[in-house]
């Protein structure tokens, strides 16, 4: 049995956001072909997901130099244990699907923070003196479904422009993840027009994906 994360940074839901209808039907075509797997929802903006600062770099550092977990501050405490869960969460999967929108040519914040967590040295990647940085994660699979109204996918006109699925891409990888499968719902602005055969178009390349996950 596998267990899959799938992680959603989308404040709509499946009735608003073309994303997050297209992740739903994914999660629905996987479940049908793997019955006994789980996929465990991560709804990022109903998390507590702290953000990399003060707290937690002191916390780190005190860490780093031998001071025991216990004796750090509250805030420390609390911040660098929500990562440690977080991470070790991440860890524990083995296939994520991650759901997002565009804003502003990257996804939302949430989904950076929650990046952030998960990129921990010693977990998810570690420095070998010879090689370099080493990815631990070589065992996962990845999806990522993006939702944007213009075209941004690969090979677009604008793909230059598009900072989120590259982004994750290159975060994949640097965990150790071999590949991530992109699926793009895309143009909803630029052709309002084609807006249904854009959404049965993506939703059945979900389907197509999630078969073979």
């Amino acid at each position: 049995m596998a267990t899959v994360l799938y992680i959603t940074a989308n404040p709509h839901g499946d009735e608003k956001s073309y994303g997050m209808l297209v992740g739903k039907e994914f999660v629905n075509a996987y479940r049908l072909a793997n019955p006994h797997d789980e996929v465990v929802h991560l709804d990022l903006y109903k998390m507590d997901i702290p953000q990399l600062d003060q707290d937690v770099f002191s916390g780190w550092g005190k860490l780093k130099e031998g001071l025991a977990f216990e004796n750090l501050t509250k805030p420390e405490k609390m911040k660098l244990g929500r990562i440690g869960e977080l991470v070790d969460q991440f860890i524990a999967a083995d296939k994520y699907v991650f759901v997002t929108p565009i804003w502003n040519y990257s996804y939302p914040p949430v989904m950076k923070s929650y990046i952030d967590s998960i990129c921990i040295a010693g977990k998810t990647f570690k420095y070998l003196p010879d090689i370099g940085r080493v990815g631990l994660l070589s065992d996962k699979k990845a999806v990522h479904i993006q939702a944007s109204g213009s075209f941004l996918s690969p090979g677009s006109e604008d793909a230059d422009l598009e900072m989120a699925h590259r982004h994750l891409k290159v975060i994949m990888e640097f965990v150790g993840v071999p590949s991530i499968e992109g699926i793009f719902v895309e143009g909803m602005a630029a052709k309002p027009e084609q807006e249904p055969a854009i959404k049965e178009k993506a939703i059945q390349q979900a389907r197509e994906v999630a078969l073979r996950f």
